[in-house]
């Protein structure tokens, strides 16, 4: 409190599922589909519907392997109560409190019912970042500083290394670990999709099972904080409870298409290799490439001399 009145608090909002750089990277493979759609009419016969297959799945699986890194829906959470608004005041809303875990850190969000109570505004979204690059207890100072609602300082000091719920180390640990794998998963599929462009494809699906590997690996990695007793985020009698969100569930769908992907490819490899070559269109090209070679063309004139 200064001069009878709470801290100025500038309206800036951070979208807890959606930033920049999600942004920039959704807007990195659009880039490649579109560039690829120009040149789909220039393929022949039904090679064209296995070229779009193939290349549509291949971005689909690439895209998500980046963009989770950036989200904030990894672990969600929502409660409704009525809290205190700020510090030194008796004054209490109603309000839905919510918390979003990434991979880089933690989104609150308070949003009143109404929206409009006590004089102002409440529909607060607050970003905590814990990446390498970031200090989250410098974040929740700047917070304490410009004087943030209670119940996002409430729910961001659970998360600080001072906190004695430890909340901070077991997520931050988990959540670079989580990271670190799902980067190490984009690496085995760009060598898929290199794979792939080669006469070689069974190798290109066993690094097609490597990914779907790694990128539940990022899973069970980032489940373990679920396996440590957790400092309750309770607002009277009211409960914040978190559970996987979106990220998660879409992480998992992706890593199991990785895998039946790859184990079709491996299966058709040895029990039906030449459906497989015709949905990498290798059988047409093999075909042309022998006809090509047995083709010779006899000069009428060495013919005659030999005659």
């Amino acid at each position: 409190l200064f001069d009878g009145i709470y801290p100025f608090y500038p309206q800036q909002r951070k979208v807890f599922v959606f930033d920049v750089s999600t942004i920039i990277v959704i807007v990195v493979f659009l880039t490649f589909t579109c560039s690829f759609l120009l040149i789909i009419p220039g393929i022949r016969g039904r090679a064209r519907i296995y070229w779009t297959l193939r290349v549509l799945l291949s971005l689909i699986v690439g895209v998500v392997i980046v963009v989770v890194q950036f989200t904030g829906d990894w672990e969600t959470g929502w409660v409704k109560a009525n809290t205190s608004y700020k510090s030194f005041s008796h004054a209490l809303v109603n309000v839905d409190i919510g918390l979003h875990v990434g991979l880089a850190g933690v989104n609150v969000t308070l949003r009143g019912n109404p929206v409009n109570q006590v004089n102002e505004t409440i529909d607060y979204n607050e970003h905590f970042a814990w990446s390498f690059n970031a200090d989250y207890d410098q974040s929740y100072s700047e917070g304490l500083e410009k004087g943030l609602p209670s119940p996002i300082l409430y729910v961001a000091e659970k998360f600080t290394t001072q906190s004695p719920c430890s909340m901070h180390r077991q997520y931050r640990i988990s959540s670079h670990y989580a990271s670190a794998t799902l980067w190490v998963a984009f690496c085995t599929w760009l060598i898929s999709n290199i794979l792939f462009s080669m006469p070689v494809l069974v190798y290109g699906g066993y690094m097609l099972l490597v990914t779907g590997a790694f990128m539940i690996f990022s899973l069970l990695s980032f489940s373990t904080v679920k396996n440590s007793l957790m400092c309750p985020i309770q607002f009277g009698t009211a409960i914040l409870r978190t559970g996987y969100g979106g990220s998660f569930w879409l992480m998992l769908v992706i890593g199991l298409l990785c895998f039946v992907a790859g184990i079709t490819v491996v299966a058709l490899h040895y029990f039906n290799l030449d459906l497989l070559k015709t949905f990498f269109d290798l059988h047409e090209d093999k075909a042309e490439e022998y006809q090509e070679m047995t083709e010779v063309y006899v000069s009428p004139h060495f013919v005659n001399k030999g005659l």
